[in-house]
Order: structure tokens, then sequence, then C-alpha cells
């Protein structure tokens, strides 16, 4: 695997964190309806393995297409 798929691998893992962290955040600090961005974030998971789509690596995938596409995307 490139370097530039591990960059592509860890900016997702980022992203996806920073989603439930502000999930979570939002959720303790503003309104507990927040948790809903996590939970939709852990259901984009879940079937993105059956799908072949991730919406975080649609996006990674255009802004780096010098790497392999991942999850299918070109």
């Amino acid at each position: 695997m490139k370097t530039k798929n591990h960059t592509k691998i860890r900016a997702h893992d980022a992203i996806v964190g920073i989603l439930y962290l502000a999930s979570a955040l939002l959720a303790y600090f503003v309104d507990v309806k927040w948790i809903f961005v996590a939970v939709a974030v852990a259901g984009l998971q879940i079937i993105s393995p059956l799908t072949k789509f991730c919406p975080v690596y649609f996006v990674l995938n255009k802004l780096m297409p010098e790497s392999d596409p991942i999850q299918g995307g070109s």
C-alpha cells in the first residue's frame, strides 16, 4: 500500500473521529438531539462494506487523485 493511501486512511479516521467527538460534545453541552449525528456516522460505517460507499472516502478520493481509490471510488 502506498504512503499516500496511509495518509488517506488516517485522514478518514481523523474526520470520522472529529465527527463523533463533536456530536458527543454538542449532545452534552447543547442538545441531546445532536447524538443523531453520531448515529448517522455509525450507520454509514456499518453499511459501507456492503455498499462500497463512504462519503468521506468519496471526498478524499476526489481531493487526493494521486493515491489509489478506496471504497470503490474513482
